[in-house]
């Protein structure tokens, strides 16, 4: 049950790989409009299954902390994370917000049942290091000038880790919440684009299935198994395992020729794959238990 959880929370981090390909794919839409149809996107899969099952309506009734926890990360994350972009370099900014996988393995401690061992925060430094040498692979220059940008970066970064592990606290919550999150973060970002924004619309249809595509796996499907996989998995293999998204969002973007073979992502991917198998060194050890046979009458 827990390896299954854990491999399904692994697909978000998979499909959070294809954000950058999609994101570049889509045109030049503002951020909040785009933030704002592609959870309304993300949403339809969950609709459906409530009009499918409508028994499941009545798990949507939970308290407010659960809402107000769903809501603040699945919105918060976003508007602190294009926040950081507006006020500061793309490179730097990404480097701070990208500290939640550490911070999810460190907090995860806090949580009834976790025990963190040293092989978790090596295993997730490492990856980290890995992310720094793809996403700082022109250099790093952090300036003074850009302290509300970087602010926004480290909330972005407590903000996701955070919901992560406030989720796992809610794990009698049904994954079902999501589609409410999402509807709610919808709602938002709109207001946002409104109020922020001036509108822009795809232009070809290719920016179209681009934007489609994000609404569905990135911005969709991949927070109904993060959910699941943070609340029913093993979260600081899945904590240090979160590396792999900017690796592997990077050799996506070099296969489609929109970034350059470099010997750091081979070095990258050293580092992340093997604190992410560091990290998962208890999973792989652990053995199966022996069922009882039952007694014959």
């Amino acid at each position: 049950m827990k390896l299954r959880a854990t491999l399904i929370g692994f697909t978000a981090i998979l499909m959070w790989s294809f954000l950058a390909l999609f994101t570049a794919a889509s045109g030049k839409m503002p951020p909040f409009q785009l933030s704002a149809i592609c959870f309304a996107i993300g949403s339809i899969p969950g609709i459906l299954v409530l009009i499918l099952n409508p028994s499941h309506i009545a798990l949507l009734r939970q308290p407010a902390k659960v809402w107000i926890t769903g809501i603040a990360g699945l919105f918060g994350y976003h508007f602190l994370y294009f926040t950081a972009l507006r006020n500061a370099p793309a490179v730097e900014a990404g480097l701070i917000a990208y500290l939640w996988p550490l911070l999810i393995v460190v907090g995860s401690a806090l949580l009834p049942g976790e025990r963190l061992r040293w092989y978790h925060v090596v295993g997730a430094l490492a990856g980290l290091c890995g992310t720094f040498l793809i996403v700082g692979r022109n250099g790093i220059d952090f300036d003074g000038a850009y302290a509300v940008g970087y602010g926004a970066a480290f909330l972005c970064a407590f903000t996701w880790s955070g919901y992560s592990l406030l989720t796992r606290r809610f794990d009698a919550v049904s994954t079902d919440v999501v589609t409410g999150f999402c509807l709610a973060t919808s709602a938002l970002s709109l207001i946002c684009h409104l109020g922020l924004e001036t509108t822009v619309w795809p232009e070809t249809g290719f920016e179209w299935i681009a934007v489609v595509g994000l609404g569905i796996f990135p911005v969709g499907a991949a927070f109904y198994a993060w959910d699941y996989g943070v609340k029913n998995g093993d979260i600081q293999i899945l904590g240090a395992a979160s590396y792999a998204a900017p690796l592997l969002s990077t050799l996506i973007l070099t296969v489609f020729g929109i970034a350059e073979p470099s010997w750091r992502i081979v070095l990258a991917c050293l580092l992340i794959t093997g604190g992410a198998v560091l990290a998962a060194q208890e999973m792989f050890r652990r053995k199966p238990q022996m069922q009882p046979v039952a007694e014959q009458a």
